[in-house]
């Protein structure tokens, strides 16, 4: 468990997949001071090569239309957390995922993934995903959405760590990088 009276609050990612498990579909990550940035991912025409390709619940219309590009996500998530370590709920799901969008640009990557649950010396094996399943349950969100699955991460490292301050959700919509708001 992180140290009494530790305020930080961890970077915790999360990054949903089309049902074959290695395309990127949308993307969340946390800000140090609890904030929420999540975003679609517009797909690489490449990514769509494969027509077996699944894109989940989404079309490729709102992908485009309401995603942003992959190489944006990949400078937003440099600005935020560039040689951090980020945790998650599923670390290889998530690495594969990553790994595709940075690969896409012949970039390494400049995160490290870590399981959420090894912040929390103090729990038992296996309680970190029971504790996390239920607050799922609890709150009515979605584990396989980005966002909520950020959500419930930051809200069980809150009781966890109650000294944390609560996270409040803001949504990233690609339109505000480098403090550019959008207006060009």
């Amino acid at each position: 468990m992180p140290p009494t009276g530790d305020t930080s609050i961890p970077g915790f990612i999360a990054v949903e997949t089309g049902d074959d498990g290695g395309l990127p579909l949308a993307i969340a990550w946390t800000l140090p001071d609890g904030r929420v940035k999540h975003t679609l991912i517009q797909p690489e025409d490449d990514w769509l090569d494969d027509e077996l390709i699944s894109l989940g619940e989404y079309s490729l219309e709102e992908l485009n239309g309401m995603g942003v590009s992959p190489l944006d996500v990949i400078r937003e998530l440099e600005n935020d957390h560039f040689s951090a370590t980020l945790y998650t709920a599923g670390v290889g799901d998530d690495e594969a995922a990553l790994s595709r969008l940075f690969d896409t640009y012949g970039l390494d990557p400049f995160v490290e993934l870590a399981p959420a649950e090894s912040l929390y010396d103090d729990l038992a094996p296996g309680d970190w995903s029971r504790a996390r399943g239920e607050l799922f349950g609890e709150l009515g969100l979605e584990p396989l959405r980005p966002e909520h699955e950020v959500a419930v991460m930051l809200n069980l490292h809150q009781r966890l760590a109650p000294d944390v301050a609560p996270p409040e959700a803001t949504p990233f919509d690609g339109r505000l990088l480098d403090g550019d708001d959008g207006d060009d």
